[in-house]
């Protein structure tokens, strides 16, 4: 912090507080977020690669799963170096300008990550409510423009938040209790009005979480129709192609819409971290495990490498 002429002072950098009162944990916990985000990196990029360079994995919802699996990559790396140093030095100190970059980008793949799971599901409707249409519908011009809007979309609406953050004063307490620059905790510090910037987390909430959660439920609404009026041995396939997909969107838009749905202030600060760490650490962390696990394709091109990485 420095002084401003008019007596006040003026915030050049934030401290985060991360995760106070850990004591004889504070190693352990910090090797298991080392060991999960290298494994998550590790997975991802395993799951970009199989996708872009194998035949067998060339349709529509593997070229979504590589996206998800590059934005799973750029929400974990934007917050949990900075977490680890957070955990291991018991807080530590973030320049300004790093804290509005760290809180942008942390935005664009949350948002992003919302998106093409509705993608996902848009594809997963496809194939199973019209599947005599699908690849017709599903055309690659179709598939690249859902990609280019999620991220686009992504990084238009984060701009706004940007904008804002950019236009409040600094000038009190500089400790984020939190273990990362999050949108709200930074409001909390602010000297300014906050009222707009606190209706646009409402506002902005909508087109990024709650319009898509609604649009994945009707479209798993429209499957489960179609599923149940198949016969048991049809029923049981066809559910396993997008049982996978249903259960990252319930594990992320769960924790998401508690997160930002629910109003910040006067809800417990363990609680919100405990929520941001299942969707910014666990969730990248999952998201290939739980499509690999279930999806025999992956399971089959990835024996593949393997035995060709042996010869």
């Amino acid at each position: 912090m420095k002084e401003h002429d008019l007596n006040t002072t003026i915030i050049i950098e934030f401290f985060i507080l991360g995760f106070p009162g850990l004591n004889d944990y504070k190693l352990p916990f910090f090797s298991i977020v080392l060991l999960i985000y290298s494994m998550t990196i590790c997975e991802n990029l395993l799951i970009i690669v199989l996708v872009s360079t194998s035949q067998r994995l060339c349709s529509p919802m593997y070229f979504f799963l590589g996206h998800l699996a590059l934005s799973d990559m750029v929400l974990i790396t934007t917050v949990v170096p900075k977490m680890l140093e957070v955990i291991i030095k018991e807080g530590s100190a973030i320049p300004y300008v790093g804290c509005l970059a760290q809180s942008y980008m942390y935005g664009v793949a949350v948002s992003a990550e919302c998106y093409l799971l509705t993608a996902m599901s848009y594809d997963r409707y496809l194939a199973i409510c019209n599947p005599l249409h699908y690849t017709s519908v599903m055309s690659a011009q179709l598939r690249y423009l859902l990609i280019f809007s999620s991220w686009t979309l992504s990084f238009m609406l984060m701009m706004i938040s940007l904008l804002l953050e950019c236009g409040l004063d600094f000038c009190g307490l500089n400790v984020i209790d939190h273990f990362f620059c999050d949108y709200t905790p930074l409001l909390e510090l602010s000297c300014s009005d906050t009222t707009v910037p606190d209706i646009e987390v409402i506002i902005i909430s909508v087109p990024i979480v709650l319009l898509p959660f609604l649009f994945i439920i009707v479209t798993y609404v429209y499957i489960f129709i179609t599923i149940f009026g198949i016969s048991t041995l049809g029923r049981q396939k066809t559910f396993s192609t997008c049982s996978s997909h249903l259960v990252v969107v319930s594990i992320y838009y769960g924790s998401m819409f508690i997160t930002y749905t629910v109003p910040y202030r006067g809800h417990s600060i363990t609680t919100k971290k405990f929520i941001s760490f299942v969707y910014i650490v666990l969730t990248p962390f999952l998201n290939p495990m739980i499509y690999s696990l279930r999806n025999k394709e992956i399971q089959s091109t990835l024996r593949k490498y393997l035995m060709f990485c042996s010869k």
